[in-house]
């Protein structure tokens, strides 16, 4: 049996005249913001003003008229507004975005057959070449704008072509020419030529998921005794001091029934005590699942209470959604068609190679009987949550679950709630995490947690800053979690956490850190960037009044934040010369100007180091020998800088960054 060839694509140069007549005689290229040619949504916050640019041209010389077009996914009726010629066929235009949800724009482009007349005409005048007959020609656009308009348009322009009879040649010029007659005009113009291009969606969400301070606590730990377990009346203590410590969200690890077959015991054992809390990403018990909550953190009015509590604190309470089962899971019974079972009877636990969690089991998302039970199931948990007030998720390993499946229930929650925001936990491939913020993912976990050398910090910055991320992704910097100790950490002291602290608060609108943090914690599984004693397997008591803590520090950091809305994204940040590998110099400026932050971070925990730097006068349009005043933001000192090139030096046991706002005289 002869093979069959493959089907070859070939292009075919030839076009029918027919169908080259219907093709766009203006060309609207290479817009953004946008993602894969509109085929996901670009982000943006409430009240963002999104600026949109585009290249657009036509043959020829005549002039193009050009707006940007938006309306939310909702409402039928367009706006729009003008863009500006950049020149060289470029084109911005900007719009404001006031609500959640979705909106879409796009660009439509004409020929402004009047505004290439009075180009013309401008030019031949100036030139002293004779103008009659434009002068005529431009008699006939007037009469013609006229005939096909209505109302007062058309009698004020029936008025303009009778004034221009009567007038003088270089009256003429001078009344055609004049910004009156281009209004009446451009309001009766016939947009020839008129091309739009795509519409290109943009996702509009609350500033939370841009601008946020995370802190994150397990419940059980909230206590004074490693014997009792903590419990949600028990994290009302916290609240005040969290409060002050500046975070905007309470996050806690899953909070539902752990399981009990294979419970982990301290540092990851394989063999619990009676008394062993086990991981809390274990979950399901016979008590109940995802929906249920731990019977020893209380009840679920307990909870509510709390989010209320939290929320009189200016707190959000954030949920880790976690789709695992432990082996004990209600589902392994009740849905035993949505996992993937050996042969011998048994299922395969979760592994991360060199990591093994036997107590965990995963789902098999495109099962014959997972298809489409366990997707709703999973939806209607998230939705649950939300009606209970939880308007943020922390997603565990996102990355290791169906893209298709993302896409559809974010879509499906927000479209009912667009307040909720999703952060995605994944340490993966560049391409799956932008991917993530594509299909809905409101933020991220980053590689900053890996990021410690002047040249990887301020490559990753910039990278972040450049499409496709800034369209797609939101970095949020965690500084630690319950799984990642960084090595940075481990011998840096003091020091070494304010470097990690000020470049996560400063360098990204988002932030995050778990509790034990602010109390310099670093012990480490000797050869491992994991706590040693690590809280996910055992509760863990705290003073966190411990002398040493860096809890004022971080309050302060969080202030200036607030305070600062160059601050408040991750977006803008550049990078300014100073010369020392070891000090790390950027700066943050706010869309319209009038906030300048400038950020000097030692890098080195262990000694004190020097530099010449530059500031960005240039930015500000000042020469070089301009005088700008420094305010210190961490101390509130002041002085006055006198030219471009300055010098500093920062002592690690002192303070090892500076954070300077900087106006000009």
């Amino acid at each position: 049996m002869t093979a069959e060839k493959p089907t070859e694509l070939s292009y075919n140069p030839h076009m029918p005249l027919s169908q080259a007549l219907l093709l766009p005689r203006i060309v609207i290229e290479d817009t953004m913001p946008t993602l894969d040619g509109g085929q996901f949504a670009v982000k943006a916050v409430v009240g963002q003003e999104v600026v949109v640019t585009s290249k657009v041209f036509a043959d020829g010389h005549d002039k193009l008229a050009v707006r940007v077009r938006w309306r939310s996914e909702g409402d039928e009726v367009w706006r729009s507004e003008v863009m500006t010629d950049l020149g060289n066929n470029g084109w911005q235009g900007r719009f404001r975005v006031e609500d959640q949800g979705r909106y879409v724009f796009c660009i439509e482009a004409w020929i402004d057959q009047f505004a290439s007349f009075r180009y013309e005409l401008e030019k031949k005048h100036m030139a002293g070449v004779p103008v009659s007959l434009e002068l005529q020609e431009g008699r006939h656009h007037v009469q013609q704008a006229a005939e096909r308009t209505e109302g007062q348009l058309s009698e004020q322009l029936a008025a303009l072509h009778h004034q221009l009879s009567g007038l003088l040649e270089t009256e003429q010029v001078a009344l055609f020419l004049h910004h009156r007659s281009a209004d009446l005009m451009a309001q009766a113009d016939h947009r020839a030529y008129l091309s739009l291009s795509p519409e290109y969606p943009v996702d509009v969400e609350r500033e939370l998921a841009q601008f946020a301070s995370w802190y994150e606590l397990f419940p059980r730990s909230i206590t004074d005794d490693p014997a009792r377990h903590g419990t949600f009346n028990d994290v009302h203590s916290r609240l005040p001091m969290i409060q002050d410590m500046g975070f905007d969200v309470l996050y806690f690890p899953p909070i539902h029934p752990i399981g009990r077959s294979y419970r982990k015991g301290p540092n990851n054992s394989l063999s619990a005590g009676p008394d062993d809390p086990g991981s809390p990403y274990a979950i399901g018990s016979e008590e109940g699942g995802h929906e249920a909550i731990h019977s020893q953190l209380g009840t679920r009015e307990d909870f509510r209470r709390l989010v209320v509590a939290a929320s009189e604190y200016g707190l959000e309470i954030a949920l880790d959604f976690a789709i695992q089962c432990s082996q004990d899971h209600p589902w392994l019974k009740q849905h035993p068609g949505w996992f993937n079972w050996r042969p011998d009877g048994t299922i395969k636990y979760a592994e991360n190679p060199p990591k093994k969690y036997q107590d965990i089991v995963n789902v098999d998302f495109y099962a014959a009987e997972a298809i489409p039970g366990l997707w709703i199931e999973l939806r209607d948990i998230v939705v649950g949550w939300v009606e209970e007030g939880v308007k943020l998720f922390r997603v565990d390993n996102p990355h290791t679950k169906p893209l298709p499946f993302w896409q559809w229930l974010i879509a499906d929650v927000r479209a009912l709630y667009p307040e909720v925001i999703f952060l995605a936990e994944a340490f993966t491939t560049p391409a799956m995490m932008a991917r993530l913020g594509k299909v809905g993912y409101s933020q991220s976990y980053t590689y900053f947690t890996w990021r410690n050398t002047k040249q990887e910090l301020a490559t990753y910055f910039t990278e972040l800053n450049e499409s496709p991320w800034r369209e797609c992704y939101r970095p949020n910097f965690f500084v630690n979690t319950p799984d990642i100790n960084p090595a940075f950490l481990h011998e840096s002291g003091r020091p070494g956490f304010l470097i990690r602290a000020v470049l996560a608060t400063m360098g990204s609108g988002l932030w995050g850190m778990y509790s034990g943090f602010e109390l310099c914690e670093s012990a480490a599984i000797p050869g491992k960037e994991e706590y040693l004693d690590s809280e996910k397997y055992e509760i863990r008591p705290r003073d966190f009044t411990a002398p040493g803590n860096i809890i004022a520090e971080i309050a302060q950091l969080n202030r200036i934040r607030r305070q600062n809305p160059a601050l408040h994204t991750h977006l803008g940040l550049k990078v300014y010369n100073a010369w020392n590998d070891n000090i790390l110099y950027f700066g943050k400026r706010s869309v319209d100007g009038s906030n300048f932050i400038l950020v000097a971070v030692n890098l080195d925990p262990h000694h004190p180091q020097e530099a010449s730097f530059e500031l960005p006068l240039w930015e500000m349009g000042l020469p070089d020998d301009a005088a700008t005043h420094g305010e210190d933001l961490m101390n509130g000192h002041r002085w006055t800088w006198y030219g471009k090139y300055q010098f500093m030096r920062i002592d690690p046991a002192h303070q090892p960054f500076g954070i300077w706002r900087i106006t000009a005289s």
